[in-house]
């Protein structure tokens, strides 16, 4: 679903997304969110920051309107624009001033991917002005009581041309994240996928000997989220080799040197 499509309607969550609080994570948002207070989560990628923003719009009950930012993100995309409909050009309100209208928690992931005229249209929202000026409309929009904006980003993985400038990172509370105790991710691949403790503890295992590679071969280690996926496919009946090869090894890397090194690594405890 585009950014334009969505619908603060459709983004109730009314089943509770499973989330395993690895700190104070969950009472700091509730905090921020009863104070009004933008919230910033940073973090490797699939450590679970956008399940967060699921449980805890659950647990709030508040629509969830989430972003994906990439390169092409404007911020007419986010804010809205003027589109011809049967003949006539109407207005139409972008994710971001659908969920200030509404009150909801607008979640943009991975912000500093998008074009930097974004950042230029959260700053009101992430003070106390908590405003959304729409210049095409000449209209300021005064955001509900219950909106909050939250922004996620990974500072291992940003260059100098993308980060988070202080006079951004300065507005908000920030969460941060990483990947889980083994003990504690070992649980959380057996709940989301429904193998064994032993074959889980073991993908945890191999997990950690691909992020002491980080940095020398590979620009990331294998995420929480590349566990579940190959935990589900040895679920399913595919060996835990070949399992970890397609969902793993192959999404991390294409260098055929640093291929062989972690299939290697998969084969040694499988």
């Amino acid at each position: 679903m585009t950014a334009q499509a969505i619908k603060p309607e459709e983004c109730f969550i009314e089943n509770e997304p499973y989330y395993e609080p690895v700190g104070d994570e969950i009472a700091i948002f509730t905090s921020a969110w009863e104070q009004k207070l933008p919230v910033l989560l940073k973090g490797p990628t699939g450590c679970g920051k956008t399940r967060f923003m699921e449980h805890m719009a659950w647990r709030l009950k508040k629509p969830l309107i989430t972003v994906s930012c990439h390169d092409d993100l404007t911020a007419s995309d986010l804010v809205g624009r003027f589109l011809v409909r049967g003949g006539e050009t109407v207005w139409v309100d972008g994710p971001l001033t659908r969920a200030v209208r509404r009150g909801a928690i607008c979640y943009l992931d991975e912000v500093v991917e998008a074009r930097k005229d974004t950042t230029v249209v959260i700053h009101p929202l992430a003070d106390d002005r908590r405003v959304l000026p729409i210049e095409k409309l000449g209209e300021v929009v005064q955001a509900e009581a219950d909106f909050c904006l939250a922004i996620s980003y990974n500072p291992g993985y940003q260059s100098v041309l993308k980060d988070l400038k202080q006079s951004t990172r300065q507005r908000f509370v920030a969460l941060e994240f990483d990947y889980p105790e083994a003990e504690l991710e070992t649980s959380i691949v057996m709940k989301e996928t429904g193998i064994d403790a032993d074959l889980a503890a073991r993908l945890v295992k191999f997990a950690g000997m691909t992020r002491n590679l980080k940095g020398s071969g590979l620009e990331e280690g294998a995420s929480t989220r590349l566990l579940v996926h190959a935990g589900k496919l040895i679920g399913s009946g595919v060996s835990p080799v070949a399992a970890c090869h397609a969902a793993i090894a192959q999404a991390l890397t294409d260098d055929a040197e640093m291929l062989a090194a972690v299939n290697e690594l998969s084969s040694s405890l499988f």
